[in-house]
C-alpha cells in the first residue's frame, strides 16, 4: 500500500491486527472503503510474518485465503485487486475462482494445485465438501473471508455458510480465523453471533467511522396527479433522466422488476437514440457472456450508463460510476443505501441518488427514506432456523464424499446457530428419512439414499444417486427457467416458463434489449427470430416485487402526520400538498397513530379501503384475516386487491364495519388460529413445500439441457404433500413449509405488532362520496387483471377526468 502512496484507514489496521492475533469478528464498512483489503491484506501480512525470510519465493503452500461471496459477478473484481496486489509485492500466491461458471479444466488444475486464495459461492464450497478428500485441502488454511454477510444472512444460502463453517472448523485440527465482511444492518451483533457460532467465540466487530455523504435529490414531476396509480408516471418523467446522464460520466439506472428494466431500456433508446451503443441492460435473465461484457465495459469506462436490476446491487467495484437513478421505491432503508453507494465509489466522495417516482405518492418515501437515513433506521435481517431442507441436502453432500458418523456430527451441527435448538428425536427423524424413507416413504426405493456401512458410517454408494445429488446442490429455487435463442443460432437468455405457456408463433416480446418474435420451443429452448415490430410484449418474471420494509412504512406514517399538519421541511411534501389536501377534503389525513378506514359505493359494489401502511405482504394476510373475521358475522363474499400502503375489499352487498365492531376486527387475539383459517394455508403450505421438497433431493429436477416441466414438479411435490400429510402429519419438512408460510408470506410477527398498534390507537372511519387520492392506485390495480395496459391507461384517463 505504502508504495502506491496510500495510506491504510484506521479500520483496516485494526481488522489486520485482530487477523495476525487469530482472532475472528465481523468487518463492518460503506461500500467503496477498502473492506476486502481489510480482510485479504490481513492474511498477506500474516503469511509474510510466518515467512519472514523466503515468503516471495514460496508459492504451491495450498489454500491459506478462502473467500467466499455470494456472487458470481463479484469474484472477477476481486480477484483481479488481489492478483494486482500479489504482484505488486512480488509474491507467488495463485488467485484462484471457483462457481457455477468456472471451466471443468480449471476446477481440475484447483484439485491438483489448490491456490492460496480460493474466491467461491456457497454453492460451490458445498461441491467443494462432495469431493474425497476435501480434509486435506482445509489443512493448511488460515483464515475465511465471507464476504456481503449481510446478503446472505436470513437466508438458506447463508445457512449453507454456516454448514461449511461448521464442518471446515471440524475437520481442521488448527484453528483458523473466520471474518464477515458486512455493510450495515440493524442487528450487527447478531450477524457476527450467527457468524462465529460454531467456533463458540464472542468475535470483535471493527467498524469503519467513515462518514460516506449521501446526497439524494428527487425527480419532481412538473405537475402533480392528485389521481396518482403505479408505474405510469416514471416513464413520462424520462425527458428529466436524459440531461443527468448528459452530464455524468457513467450512471447505474436501478429498475425495481427486470420487466420494467427491459421497457426503461428501449423508452430511454427511443427518447434519445444518440445514446445506442452507450447504453446497456443488465439483469439475472440475460446471457452471462453478455452480462459479462457490461460488467467490463463499464469497469474500463466505455459506457454512458447501464439500466439494471439487483443484479448490480452488490460491490462490483466498478470504479467510475459517477451517478445512480433509482426508479421507484427501492422499499428498504439498507437497499437504498447500498445502491446509492454505488456511487463516488470511493471514501471521501459524495455518493449521489437521483429518485425518480413512479407515481406522485412514491414522492412521500422519497421523504422517508432521507429521514431513515439520517436517523440510521437500517433494516435488521432475521437469522433462519432449523431448516431441514437444507440439512438433509448437506448429508447428502457429505455422504457422497467421506461419509459421516451421526453421533459425531450432531454436535458440530449443533454447534452452528441455525442447528443448535435441534432435538435429539428431530435428528433421529431426519436420519431415519435419508436412509428408510422416514415412515412414510419406506415402501420406495428412491428415498433409501444413505447407506449405514458395517463399521456405523453413513454413506452414499449408488453413483447414480451421488451423480444426482451433486447436479442439485444449492438453495435458489427458480421457476422453470427456458433458455431464449435465435433460430439462426445465438443465445439471447432465459426467460420463465409461465410467461411462454401462454405464447402464440408470431407473438412479439422484448429480452435483453432486442425485440424477438416467438417461432417455437423445442427441447425446453424458445426459438425466436429478430423482429422490427414497434409494439412487444414485456415479460414478466415472478421475482421483483420487494414489500415496504417496517422501518420504511414507519418512517412513511410519520412522514404522512407531518403532511397532515401542513407540511414539514420536506421539498417532495410541500409538492404534494395539493394531493394532501384533497384527501382531506374528501375523507381524512391520518396521523401516525391513527388508522383510516374508507367505505365507498360504486357502481363496481361496495369497497373498503384500509391504510395500514405496512407493505405488500402483510396487507395480503390482513385483507384475508379481515375478509374471514367479518364473514364470520354475515354470509359474504370479497375481491381483494393490496398495495404497499393499504388494501381493498370489494363485496356486492354492504360491509358491517363500523364503530361498533372496528376494533374488534382488528384485534391481535386469536390471530395464529384466525390466520390459518382465513387463507388457504394448506394450499400456501403446498406450493412452498415444493421449493423444500426440491432442496431436501426429494424431488429430482432433471439433468442439465432436460428440466422437469414446473407443472411435473408441483404435481409430484403434491403428491408427497398429501401423502406425508396423511400418514406422517408431524414430518419435518410439512412443518417446515407451514413455519415458512407464516413467516415469510404472512409475516406473522409483523402483522401482529401491526395489529397490537392499531389496538393501541384510533381507528377513524370515513364515507367519502367519491374515490380519493388514496384509494384511486388500489383501484387501479384491482383492474390490471383483467386489462391490457393500453386499455387500462385509457379507462383511468377517463376516470380522472370523471373525478376532476
Amino acid at each position: 500500500m505504502g508504495s502506491q502512496g496510500r495510506e491504510p484507514f484506521a479500520f483496516q489496521e485494526e481488522a489486520w491486527e485482530y487477523i495476525l492475533a487469530g482472532e475472528s469478528g465481523l468487518v463492518n464498512a460503506p461500500t467503496g472503503c477498502g473492506k476486502t483489503f481489510s480482510v485479504f491484506l490481513g492474511a498477506l501480512i500474516d503469511f509474510i510474518n510466518r515467512h519472514p525470510e523466503d515468503w516471495r519465493k514460496l508459492g504451491g503452500q495450498g489454500l491459506q485465503l478462502l473467500w467466499i461471496s455470494p456472487l458470481r459477478a463479484l469474484a472477477k473484481d476481486i480477484g483481479r485487486a488481489m492478483e494486482e496486489v500479489i504482484a505488486g509485492l512480488g509474491m507467488r500466491w495463485q488467485v484462484g475462482i471457483r462457481n457455477g461458471d468456472t471451466e471443468m479444466s480449471e476446477r481440475q488444475k484447483q484439485k491438483r494445485r489448490m491456490p492460496e486464495v480460493l474466491i467461491i459461492t456457497p454453492e460451490s464450497l458445498h461441491l467443494l465438501l462432495a469431493q474425497k478428500g476435501y480434509g486435506d485441502v482445509f489443512a493448511p488454511l488460515r483464515v475465511i473471508a465471507v464476504d456481503e454477510w449481510h446478503e446472505l444472512l436470513g437466508s438458506k444460502r447463508g445457512v449453507q455458510v454456516e454448514l461449511a463453517l461448521s464442518r471446515i472448523v471440524g475437520v481442521k485440527g488448527s484453528p483458523c480465523s473466520i471474518i464477515g465482511i458486512s455493510a450495515t444492518i440493524g442487528n450487527l451483533e447478531q450477524a457476527k453471533e450467527v457468524l462465529l457460532s460454531t467456533l463458540g467465540v464472542d468475535g470483535f466487530i471493527v467498524r469503519a467511522l467513515i462518514d460516506k455523504p449521501i446526497d439524494v435529490e428527487s425527480i419532481i414531476p412538473d405537475e402533480i396527479e392528485k389521481y396518482p396509480w403505479a408505474g405510469h408516471l416514471g416513464l413520462r418523467l424520462i425527458h428529466k433522466v436524459i440531461p443527468i446522464l448528459e452530464k455524468s460520466k457513467t450512471t447505474l439506472i436501478f429498475i425495481n422488476t427486470r420487466g420494467m428494466s427491459e421497457t426503461w431500456y428501449q423508452s430511454l433508446l427511443t427518447a434519445a437514440p444518440d445514446l445506442a451503443g452507450a447504453i446497456a441492460l443488465h439483469h439475472g435473465s440475460i446471457d452471462m457472456a453478455l452480462r459479462t461484457w457490461v460488467e467490463e465495459a463499464l469497469h474500463e469506462g466505455k459506457l454512458k450508463a447501464v439500466v439494471c436490476t439487483a443484479s448490480l446491487d452488490l460491490g462490483v467495484d466498478f470504479r467510475p460510476v459517477e451517478t445512480v437513478v433509482q426508479v421507484g421505491s427501492p422499499k428498504g432503508v439498507a437497499r437504498f443505501l447500498q445502491r446509492a453507494g454505488r456511487s463516488g465509489h470511493q471514501p471521501g466522495q459524495v455518493s449521489k441518488i437521483y429518485f425518480l417516482p413512479t407515481h406522485s405518492l412514491e414522492l412521500v418515501e422519497a421523504a422517508a427514506l432521507k429521514a431513515a437515513m439520517q436517523e440510521g433506521l437500517i433494516e435488521s435481517r432475521e437469522p433462519m432456523l432449523l431448516c431441514y431442507d437444507v440439512l438433509i441436502q448437506y448429508l447428502g453432500t457429505l455422504a457422497i464424499s467421506e461419509g459421516f458418523r451421526p453421533d459425531q456430527l450432531f454436535q458440530e451441527l449443533r454447534s452452528t446457530y441455525c442447528y443448535r435448538e435441534m432435538m435429539e428425536e428431530e435428528w433421529r427423524e431426519i436420519l431415519h428419512f435419508i436412509t428408510e424413507g422416514g415412515s412414510a416413504l419406506q415402501q420406495y426405493d428412491e428415498f433409501r439414499k444413505v447407506e449405514i456401512m458395517p463399521d456405523g458410517l453413513y454413506k452414499i454408494n449408488s453413483r447414480r444417486v451421488a451423480m444426482r445429488h451433486r447436479l442439485h446442490i444449492g438453495t435458489i429455487v427458480s421457476d422453470s427457467m427456458l433458455k431464449v435463442r435465435f433460430v439462426s443460432g445465438g443465445y439471447v437468455g432465459v426467460i420463465e416458463e409461465y410467461f411462454v405457456s401462454r405464447m402464440e408463433p408470431g407473438d412479439v416480446f422484448t429480452l435483453a434489449g432486442r425485440v424477438v418474435e416467438f417461432v417455437l420451443i423445442k427441447e425446453m429452448t424458445v426459438l425466436v427470430r429478430k423482429s422490427n415490430a414497434k409494439k412487444a410484449r414485456v415479460p414478466s418474471w415472478n421475482g421483483g416485487r420487494m414489500p415496504l420494509s417496517a422501518n420504511l412504512g414507519m418512517m412513511l406514517r410519520r412522514k404522512l402526520d407531518e403532511a397532515s399538519a401542513g407540511g414539514g421541511e420536506d421539498i417532495e411534501l410541500r409538492v404534494l400538498q395539493p394531493l394532501f389536501e384533497l384527501q382531506a377534503a374528501l375523507s381524512y389525513m391520518p396521523k401516525e397513530n391513527e388508522l383510516l378506514i374508507e367505505q365507498i359505493g360504486t357502481k363496481d359494489g361496495y369497497h373498503l379501503f384500509v391504510y395500514p401502511f405496512e407493505g405488500r405482504l402483510v396487507h395480503e394476510a390482513m385483507a384475508a384475516l379481515l375478509a374471514y373475521r367479518i364473514s364470520k358475522t354475515m354470509p359474504i363474499s370479497f375481491s381483494f386487491a393490496m398495495n404497499d400502503y393499504g388494501f381493498e375489499l370489494l363485496s356486492d352487498q354492504p360491509i358491517p364495519l363500523d364503530d361498533t365492531n372496528c376494533y374488534e376486527l382488528f384485534s391481535p387475539d386469536d390471530l395464529t388460529a384466525d390466520i390459518q383459517r382465513s387463507v388457504n394455508s394448506a394450499e400456501m403450505a403446498r406450493r412452498k413445500f415444493r421449493d423444500i421438497a426440491v432442496i431436501g433431493g426429494l424431488i429430482f429436477q432433471g439433468y442439465p439441457g432436460e428440466h422437469t416441466k414446473a407443472r411435473h414438479l408441483q404435481s409430484s411435490a403434491s403428491l408427497l404433500f398429501n401423502v406425508f400429510a396423511e400418514y406422517d402429519p408431524n414430518n419435518l419438512l410439512i412443518r417446515q413449509a407451514y413455519n415458512e408460510v407464516m413467516e415469510q408470506q404472512m409475516e406473522e410477527r409483523r402483522l401482529r405488532s401491526m395489529l397490537e398498534r392499531i389496538s393501541r390507537g384510533r381507528i377513524v372511519l370515513r364515507w367519502p362520496t367519491q374515490l380519493t387520492p388514496f384509494c384511486f392506485p388500489l383501484k387501479v390495480d384491482s383492474m390490471r387483471e383483467d386489462m391490457s395496459s393500453e386499455k387500462l391507461e385509457d379507462r383511468v384517463r377517463r376516470m380522472q377526468a370523471q373525478l376532476r
